[in-house]
């Protein structure tokens, strides 16, 4: 496993946990000592060799890794463009990408002697994850998650049951992921020495947003390697869905220091106009620069610095920040980032599904209907690589209520 535990670009973050002028350290007094025990605890596990054979053993075994590159031959036919390959996180256990960092958080947890984790959850696949991976290790697991997600990922809340955890509904606020955030972390503050918090992407404060990103860095390392042996070149451009973003951040981090195109996709909504989205780099005058549950990154905000209320058809992406790695990356324009529509999102899960047999979470599919978008335009010789972050079974009740099918 050491070689996808890297200090990334540019060597960031730096010590204090800032990627640039984002990142940081943002919490209440009572978390100090738990983050630098934290820190210190990560170091100690990156640089044991029993930690790295565990982890890789279990993603082996476990986990099912390394996942497959697959071409989608008949979807880039279709196009007429760009070569379309896909990482297939989807076939990770548990059904997403979010398995990797919770197993590799989780492994730390024990270490530390935590016996209790708390997690957050708005897809549902990162407490799912959570929930797994507590039972495996056999650690108490309580999953915090906003009823308006609990009521459009009913599969998923019966699958956390089913292994072990407690859910806990959040009927704070929009009732989605940030109050499920807040109260996972008012958990935390609360139980800070019996608790260890199983944070599911790439923010919050330091030093999470980089334990996530080399947890998750997995996904790149292997498709690196695959594109390789699969077409004797890296890809053009990769492509996937930025929430959090810790399943873009996974992709784009082994393939920092070469000449391929970046491209995150946030969630465009019912369009930007209509200001129910959760695109936080469209739009500069909601867009911008402020602290939100720890850390310093791009904020849907007010112009009195009140945080926006966001909408997605997909709960994974229905979040007012983003990791402080996409803001910088953006900031120094190595990454580009966009949005795709609801609408869109639907539109191009019925094509994948259509077209290939695979149903990506709507999720995935918001990055995937960029590379439908873009496709059709470019050479064909063109390699776009789509992170497919997630499978669609825990999105089956909203399309079929999205496309009114009985």
């Amino acid at each position: 496993m050491d070689q996808y535990i890297k200090t990334g670009l540019a060597d960031v973050p730096d010590e204090r946990g800032y990627f640039g002028e984002f990142g940081g350290r943002f919490v209440p007094e009572t978390l100090v000592p738990a983050l630098d025990e934290l820190v210190a605890a990560y170091h100690d596990a990156i640089s044991d060799p029993a930690f790295h054979a565990e982890l890789a053993e279990l993603q082996r075994t476990y986990v099912g890794r390394p996942t497959p590159v697959t071409y989608a031959r008949r979807l880039s036919e279709q196009l007429g463009g760009a070569q379309i390959y896909l990482k297939r996180e989807d076939l990770a256990h548990t059904g997403a990408h979010k398995i990797n960092n919770a197993l590799g958080q989780a492994l730390l947890a024990r270490r530390m002697g935590k016996k209790r984790v708390v997690a957050e959850t708005g897809a549902g696949q990162h407490g799912v994850a959570s929930a797994t991976v507590s039972a495996l290790l056999g650690l108490d697991c309580h999953v915090y998650m906003g009823s308006v997600d609990i009521a459009r990922q009913e599969p998923n809340v019966f699958r956390m049951k089913l292994l072990g955890a407690e859910v806990i509904p959040v009927e704070s606020g929009t009732k989605t992921l940030k109050d499920a955030i807040n109260e996972a972390l008012r958990d935390w503050v609360t139980n800070v020495r019996t608790t260890f918090y199983l944070l599911g992407s790439a923010l919050g404060p330091h030093p999470y947003p980089m334990i996530v990103r080399d947890f998750q860095s997995v996904i790149g390392h292997e498709a690196r390697t695959q594109m390789l042996e699969m077409t004797g070149r890296l890809p053009d451009v990769c492509i996937a869905c930025v929430g959090g973003g810790s399943n873009a951040i996974g992709l784009f981090h082994a393939f920092r220091d070469d000449d391929v195109e970046f491209i995150g996709v946030e969630a465009g909504g019912y369009g930007i106009a209509s200001g129910q989205h959760a695109a936080r780099f469209a739009d500069p005058a909601i867009g911008r620069p402020g602290v939100l549950q720890g850390t310093r990154s791009y904020v849907l905000q007010s112009p009195h610095g009140q945080i926006l209320n966001t909408h997605s058809i997909s709960a994974g992406l229905d979040y007012a920040s983003v990791g402080p790695e996409h803001a910088y990356l953006r900031e120094i324009e190595r990454a580009f980032y966009t949005y795709a529509t609801d609408e869109e999102a639907l539109a191009a899960l019925q094509i994948l599904s259509r077209t290939e047999g695979i149903i990506p979470a709507l999720e995935s599919a918001h990055g995937l209907a960029e590379a439908i978008k873009r496709a059709p335009s470019m050479p064909r010789d063109t390699i776009m690589l789509v992170n497919l972050s997630g499978r669609g079974d825990k999105d089956l009740n909203t399309v079929m209520s999205a496309l009114e099918i009985d």
